[in-house]
């Protein structure tokens, strides 16, 4: 978890690295967004990456009295999750509920195990570089200095069980490639949900390639598309209303120039 842009471990009792750090406090980390479900067998399947962050640095025992300050902290942010996901209107809840039962949410995990007294670490990781891992397996370096604290977010831990939930239902999926039609005037076969942020989606879709011959069978690849919203989401509800306006747009869009309208 990030504490006022500083990232921290927390490490079962047991666990080997709790033993290495005290012979070498030298560390790395490699972070990326959620690839839930059928979505991880499917890049698997085309030998691609999801995007990623990997990161060096110093890994740092925290003081014992330092210990419970930070996890009431950690505490109070996934139960601030929990409420944000209990109170979600319904349109939101049946596609979060419609996520795989192994999709959970990362700190649903972490809050079983710093309720467990005396079962755990937390562990500092002071950032010493870092680099950006696109999806074609690009390395990008990023200037420390050009860091910002991340800001208290109700999206982003939400954003497997949204993706997986989409991912899983055909109507959405048919919107998603509506989308495609509509914004990058292509005919995908298939669609979808790659990963989602406070600024749009991207969508993995499977289009035509170039034209061939009329004896030869139309071919198809993977492809990616960003969809950018007018304005920033800041929670789940955000997203989910976006996406529905997007899809309004898209569908009275077709029905004008299509006649149906």
């Amino acid at each position: 978890m990030v504490q006022k842009g500083m990232p921290y471990l927390i490490v079962p009792e047991n666990d080997m690295h709790n033993i290495n750090i005290i012979i070498d406090e030298r560390g790395s980390l490699s972070v990326s967004s959620p690839v839930p479900g059928r979505l991880a067998s499917l890049l698997k399947s085309i030998n691609k990456l999801p995007p990623r962050v990997a990161m060096t640095g110093d890994v740092l025992r925290m003081k014992e009295t330092k210990i419970p300050v930070i996890a009431e902290s950690f505490k109070k942010a996934i139960l601030k999750e929990h409420k944000a996901a209990s109170e979600a209107t319904y349109g939101v809840s049946t596609v979060l509920s419609s996520a795989s039962a192994t999709c959970r949410s990362r700190s649903e995990g972490l809050l079983s195990l710093l309720n467990e007294e005396s079962s755990y670490n937390i562990l500092k990781f002071e950032i010493g570089s870092c680099v950006f891992i696109d999806s074609l397996g690009s390395s990008h370096n990023i200037e420390l200095d050009t860091f910002e604290p991340p800001k208290a977010d109700l999206l982003l831990p939400f954003s497997a069980k949204l993706i997986d939930g989409i991912n899983r239902s055909d109507p959405r999926r048919r919107a998603l490639i509506l989308f495609c039609f509509e914004y990058f005037d292509v005919t995908a076969r298939d669609a979808v949900l790659l990963s989602v942020d406070h600024h749009g989606f991207e969508v993995l879709a499977r289009v035509p390639e170039r034209a061939t011959a009329p004896d030869v069978p139309q071919q198809y690849h993977w492809k990616e598309f960003r969809f950018t919203f007018k304005e920033a989401v800041k929670d789940v509800e955000d997203f989910c209303r976006m996406l529905v306006e997007l899809e309004e747009e898209a569908l009275h869009s077709v029905k004008s120039y299509s006649g149906l309208g």
